[in-house]
């Protein structure tokens, strides 16, 4: 059942990961399993077997997700940009009561009642960073092609890096740093390109899209593992200043989808909102539900290692 649960974990997770805006990071938060990832990315030499256990369906259910709904996710961004930004809005936030519980059990640890200045700044600051973002996307990114050759290829690993390191950070998401840089919807035509070569067999277009996709995927792995180490070292000192701006990333995290999805460029009809607004609603309830579960997965093993 833990297994299933965090493939399906995952599939939410690398889906995030697709959508501009959305933080793969914020998911896992969301999720109540954020902290265990970088536990378990951080751990991989001490305890790799629990790592793995842990890590694979994870990894699975990513890999899955982006393989399947990449397409999906073309089409959706495209025509129900308005109902699919608002349905991920409501998975982040039906997982803020999560993500409040792990701040109170942080101060409740360190004994602080409220919030200190450097708490409020770190919010300020990184809400004021997700709001940001966003507005330096010039919209120019869907034109983006990427020719095959070594240039690109060592330009997408280090794309890679760069992205794996923000989707690892809540609230900021990798897919929105690819399309700012302009290169988010060359690496999805890449991805849904080699797929449709793999349906056809056509072995030198898989080639072709593999020359730029393993060089991305392998700046990916090394990006994680290396903000994951940053990371784990905020949580571990700082951690009451460290949910703080994470706070701050996931509250601002609406606009950020709203804005690179388009929906605040053009007027909403109301089919749309009203069917958005719905699923908003029944994403956050889910979201409300599956956290809890892991969370209380969580603590009963907590209980059971003491």
């Amino acid at each position: 059942m833990k297994i299933l649960r965090n493939i399906l974990n995952g599939m939410i997770i690398g889906v995030a990961n697709i959508i501009p805006g959305v933080s793969g990071g914020t998911m896992a938060v969301s999720l109540g399993i954020y902290d265990k990832i970088i536990s378990s990315v951080t751990g991989l030499r001490k305890a790799w077997k629990k790592s793995l256990a842990f890590l694979v369906p994870i990894l699975l259910g990513a890999g899955a997700s982006i393989v399947l709904f990449a397409k999906l996710m073309e089409y959706l961004l495209d025509k129900q940009a308005l109902p699919t930004g608002l349905t991920f809005i409501g998975l982040i936030f039906g997982g803020l009561p999560m993500l409040w519980r792990l701040l109170s059990a942080e101060k409740q640890k360190t004994g602080q009642k409220g919030f200190t200045v450097v708490n409020v700044l770190c919010f300020l600051l990184l809400f004021g960073v997700a709001v940001a973002l966003p507005l330096l996307n010039s919209h120019d990114s869907e034109s983006a092609e990427l020719a095959f050759g070594v240039g690109n290829s060592a330009i997408l690993f280090f794309l890679g890096i760069l992205a794996a390191g923000t989707m690892v950070i809540p609230g900021v998401s990798g897919s929105m740093v690819l399309m700012i840089l302009g290169y988010y919807y060359g690496v999805l035509n890449a991805i849904n390109g080699f797929l449709d070569a793999l349906k056809a067999f056509d072995f030198g277009t898989m080639l072709s899209y593999a020359s730029l996709l393993v060089p991305f995927g392998i700046g990916v792995l090394i990006g994680i593992v290396g903000i994951a180490k940053l990371i784990d070292f905020l949580l571990k000192r700082y951690a009451v200043s460290t949910y703080c701006g994470v706070f701050g990333l996931i509250l601002a995290s609406p606009f950020g989808i709203l804005y690179n999805t388009g929906v605040l460029h053009t007027k909403p009809s109301a089919v749309p909102l009203l069917v958005g607004l719905v699923l908003c609603v029944l994403a956050g309830i889910f979201t409300y539900w599956f956290s809890g579960k892991s969370g209380q997965e969580k603590e009963e093993a907590q209980g059971d290692n003491e």
